[in-house]
């Protein structure tokens, strides 16, 4: 009869737990951290990052403050350290720049969307050289500069560039409605612009496992570019058929390659 009762209740404590207990597949998920690049902010994720919760992840959207790429990692790294387990590190454009520079044994693998990714000693404007990829139109007029209030430039003042209003929806988000492109652009931050002619560390890219979101109709980054960094880095590559804001008008496409850059 002991033993009767014995069984019974380690049945009953074995009903609880497995009630109780996470799921395994969501014990096992990796944290999706998404770095936003310049003329945007973390708002600029916020269709990826539904997707991604969706499907169970946490996902983090850290303020890139698009100051340069050793200041702007650091800050990043600190939204790391308040993270356990293992991260997929994913940058969009300028903070593909980023990610290059944070080595975290954390990061179990890095996904570029349409995002630099240098080599080191090169900074962001290489890959913009219009001999070897033609094409973008990140160029005055749609490109814009203006002094504002730094605390990390020299006299608390820099020099930062941004995309022209007038020019924002066609130059860097052509395939998302006026609405969304009305929205992006009032979300827009600039960016300094000696973020450009820094140039990079020894690139995290060269020890990781990476994937590449190449955006085929990109005015910014030409795509003949990203496929020549995507290539250099070995990436896995999905493209896209898409304006530089690929995760904003395509948000599932891109949320696709994270989630197989995090098994």
């Amino acid at each position: 009869m002991r033993y009767r009762i014995l069984a019974t209740l380690a049945a009953v404590v074995a009903l609880f737990a497995g009630l109780f207990a996470a799921p395994a597949s969501a014990q096992t998920l990796p944290t999706v951290v998404l770095v936003h690049g310049a003329f945007a902010d973390a708002t600029s994720w916020d269709g990826v990052a539904a997707d991604l919760r969706g499907r169970g992840y946490t996902v983090v959207t850290p303020d890139n403050p698009l100051r340069g790429p050793a200041y702007d990692s650091a800050a990043i790294r600190k939204a790391l350290d308040g993270i356990s387990g293992p991260v997929v590190l994913v940058g969009h454009s300028y903070g593909g720049m980023v990610i290059s520079q944070i080595k975290d044994p954390k990061v179990k693998s890095l996904v570029y969307v349409a995002a630099f990714g240098p080599a080191q000693y090169e900074p962001v404007m290489l890959e913009l050289d219009p001999i070897r990829f033609p094409g973008s139109r990140l160029l005055p007029p749609a490109l814009e500069v203006k002094v504002v209030d730094d605390p990390t430039g020299p006299g608390g003042k820099n020099l930062d560039g941004y995309v022209a209003p007038r020019y924002f929806h066609e130059v860097f988000a052509q395939d998302v409605s006026d609405a969304t492109a009305a929205t992006m652009l009032a979300h827009q931050k600039s960016a300094a612009l000696v973020a450009n002619l820094e140039p990079s560390g020894p690139p995290s890219w060269a020890s990781s496992r990476n994937w590449y979101v190449v955006a085929g109709q990109d005015r910014v980054i030409p795509p003949a570019s990203q496929r020549f960094m995507a290539q250099r880095m070995k990436a896995t590559v999905t493209e896209v058929n898409a304006s530089h804001a690929v995760l904003v008008s395509q948000p599932v496409a891109v949320a696709n390659v994270i989630v197989a850059a995090g098994k």
